[in-house]
C-alpha cells in the first residue's frame, strides 16, 4: 500500500508539473511546500543496472550510498575516506590500507577489512567496466588492514581505490543493485524505475552528517524537468544550454566546469580487415595523417562553444584538459582554414576536378560521421563541424544511429563520442594499442609504440607526479604523440559545462570539476549543502 501511495503521489506531481509547464504562468504556481530537511532533485543519472559499485555504479561521481577507501576533495586532491593511511611498496606491487574502526553499514553491521576484500574480489570477477585485471590478490591482514597485491605495478590503482564503493560481504546478493546497502552519507529507501529514487540520511554515517534527511531524485524528460523547475517543484534541475535564456522564478543558473568532453574518433587504419565479430576496421580517408590533422586544425572550437553550447563550455584539445596529466602544449591554434588547406596540399590532397573536394590517388576526401541519434547536442556539433571543414575540401556525411548500430560501424567510420574521467586510465583505454576494439576502447585502432611505452611507464611508476609527466609525453613529447600535434587519431571539440537550475534558498557549496555525465557528480559534496 505504501508503494502504491508513493507512486500515486509521484503521478500527481508529474501531472502538476505538466500543467504548470503548459500554463506559462509559473510565478503564480508557487514553490511546492516541503520540509526544510528534504530535497527534490531532477538531475537525471538513473543507472540502467542499479547501484552496485562492483559493476560500475559511482565510477563517474559519488556513489552516495557507499564509501570508498580514498576520495577527492573539492579541489580534486586525493584524501582519506574509509582509509586512515596507506603505503605502497618500493616495487609498486603491494598496497596496504589501514581503515577506520568506527564504520557501520546502513543496516548497522560493522564494516571491516573482510568487506573491502570481498568488494574488490567481486568487482575483479564481475567482467564489468570495473577494470581490476591488475589485481593478483586482496587479503585482510586483520579487521582493519587490507593488503592488495598487484600482478604488475599500476599507478592508477590509486584512483581505483578512490572510486570503488565498498559493499557488505554478509548481505550482498543477486538483488544488491536494486537494494543497495552501504556506509555512505545516505541510505537507499525506494527506487521506482523510470520515475523516482528516494534516499534518507544514514544515521550510522561516520563523516559530516548531511543537513537533509530525505532526498528524492525525479527521473523526468528534459521538458518535464524544466517544467518542474518553473513550477517550483524541485530544488535543483539539470538543463541544456538552450533553456538558459529564460529566467525561472526562485532559481539561479549554476554552471559547473567539467572534463565531460566531446570528440571525433577518426579510424587510423586503412580498410580491409575486420574484428573477430566481423565488423569492418579502417577507413581509406581518415587513415591519412594529413586528413586527420587538417580536420583538427580546421575546426573552430570557440565557435562550437559559442554557437552550440551558448557559451556553456570550453574548447577541448584532449581527453584530459586541465587535469594534472593533461598536456597544455597540445592546445593548438584552431579554426585555421588556410593552414588546414596547406596540410592537405602538403600531404598530396588536391582538388583536381574543381568540385570542392580534395582527392589523393583517386580517393575522394569523403567519409561518414556517426552520432547517437538521441543526442541533440552531438547532432548540432556534428552538423557544425561539417560547415567548418567543408571549406578546406573535406566532405562529411552525418548520420544519427543507435548505439547498437554505432558499435558495429565505429571502427570504420568517424564517431562523435563523449568521455571524461578523473582517472588517467581513461587515456590509456582510448589510445593504448593493446586496447584496440575492446568494447568502446581505442575504437580507431590507433598504434604508436613510443606513446605506448610512455603510458606503460606511467602505469608502473609509484610516483604520481612522475606518472603525470609520462602521460603528458604520450600526448606530445616534442616529436610524436597522439595529440593534434602528432598522430591526431581524435579531433577533440568541446568540454561541456554541466548546467543546473538551483533553488535560491539552497547553498550547494564549492562545486568540483565534474567528469562525464553518468550518475550524480554534482552530489559529491552533498554533505556540505545547506538551506540558506
Amino acid at each position: 500500500m505504501k508503494k502504491k501511495l508513493l507512486c500515486l503521489g509521484l503521478a500527481c506531481l508529474l501531472l502538476t508539473t505538466v500543467l504548470a509547464g503548459c500554463s506559462g504562468n509559473s510565478a503564480t504556481q508557487g514553490k511546492t511546500e516541503r520540509a526544510k530537511d528534504e530535497l527534490v532533485l531532477a538531475i537525471g543519472g538513473e543507472p540502467d543496472d542499479g547501484f552496485d559499485p562492483t559493476t560500475g555504479w559511482g565510477r563517474y561521481g559519488s556513489p552516495l550510498f557507499q564509501s570508498t577507501l580514498l576520495t577527492r576533495d573539492n579541489d580534486l586532491k586525493i584524501i582519506n575516506d574509509l582509509a586512515t593511511d596507506y603505503t605502497i611498496s618500493a616495487d609498486g606491487l603491494t598496497w596496504t590500507y589501514q581503515i577506520r574502526k568506527d564504520v557501520k553499514f546502513s543496516d548497522g553491521t560493522p564494516l571491516t577489512a573482510a568487506d573491502v576484500v570481498f568488494t574488490y574480489e567481486t568487482a575483479a570477477n564481475s567482467g564489468s567496466v570495473v577494470d581490476l585485471g591488475v589485481l593478483a590478490s586482496a587479503k585482510a591482514i586483520d579487521d582493519y588492514t587490507v593488503e592488495f597485491i598487484l600482478n604488475k605495478p599500476q599507478s592508477t590503482f590509486l584512483y581505483t581505490t578512490a572510486a570503488l564503493g565498498i559493499v557488505p560481504k554478509a548481505s550482498y546478493g543477486s538483488d544488491y543493485a536494486q537494494n543497495p546497502v552501504g556506509s555512505g552519507p545516505f541510505k537507499f529507501v525506494q527506487w521506482d524505475k523510470g520515475q523516482q529514487l528516494i534516499v534518507e540520511a544514514n544515521s550510522y554515517y561516520y563523516g559530516t552528517k548531511p543537513e537533509f534527511n530525505k532526498v528524492t531524485f525525479l527521473y523526468l524528460s528534459g521538458e518535464a524537468t524544466y517544467a518542474a523547475a518553473k513550477a517550483g517543484q524541485v530544488d535543483m534541475a539539470s538543463i541544456v544550454p538552450s533553456l538558459t535564456s529564460q529566467e525561472v522564478t526562485g532559481m539561479t543558473i549554476k554552471s559547473v566546469d567539467s572534463v565531460d568532453n566531446r570528440g571525433i574518433a577518426l579510424p587510423y587504419l586503412k580498410s580491409g580487415t575486420t574484428t573477430a565479430a566481423g565488423y569492418p576496421i579502417g577507413n581509406d580517408v581518415t587513415s591519412d595523417l594529413a586528413i586527420r590533422k587538417a580536420i583538427s586544425y580546421g575546426i573552430d572550437r570557440q565557435k562550437l562553444v559559442d554557437g552550440v553550447l551558448l557559451g556553456y563550455g570550453s574548447e577541448a584539445y584532449s581527453v584530459s584538459d586541465g587535469l594534472p596529466w593533461g598536456n597544455e602544449a597540445t592546445a593548438i591554434t584552431d579554426g585555421d582554414v588556410e593552414g588546414a588547406k596547406k596540410i592537405l596540399a602538403d600531404g598530396g590532397w588536391v582538388d583536381s576536378d574543381g568540385d570542392g573536394v580534395v582527392e589523393k590517388n583517386g580517393v575522394k576526401a569523403e567519409f561518414t560521421l556517426l552520432y547517437p541519434s538521441s543526442d541533440k547536442v552531438r547532432q548540432s556539433l556534428a552538423i557544425s563541424v561539417i560547415d567548418m571543414i567543408s571549406p578546406i575540401g573535406i566532405k562529411v556525411n552525418v548520420e544519427g544511429k543507435s548505439w547498437d548500430e554505432i558499435e558495429k560501424l565505429m571502427h570504420s567510420n568517424a564517431v562523435l563520442f563523449g568521455w571524461g574521467s578523473h582517472d588517467p586510465i581513461e587515456m590509456y583505454n582510448i589510445y593504448y594499442s593493446g586496447n584496440a576494439g575492446i568494447e568502446y576502447n581505442n575504437p580507431t585502432f590507433y598504434k604508436n609504440e613510443i606513446a605506448d611505452a610512455y603510458m606503460n611507464q606511467a602505469l608502473v611508476t609509484t610516483d604520481e607526479a612522475a606518472a603525470n609527466e609520462l602521460w603528458k609525453k604520450a600526448q606530445w613529447d616534442g616529436q610524436t604523440g597522439f595529440s593534434s600535434l602528432g598522430d591526431a587519431p581524435w579531433a577533440w571539440l568541446v568540454n561541456l559545462d554541466h548546467i543546473y537550475l538551483v533553488s535560491d534558498d539552497l547553498d550547494i557549496g564549492q562545486s568540483r570539476t565534474e567528469p562525464h555525465g553518468h550518475g550524480w557528480p554534482i552530489t559529491a559534496n552533498i554533505t556540505e549543502w545547506r538551506r540558506k
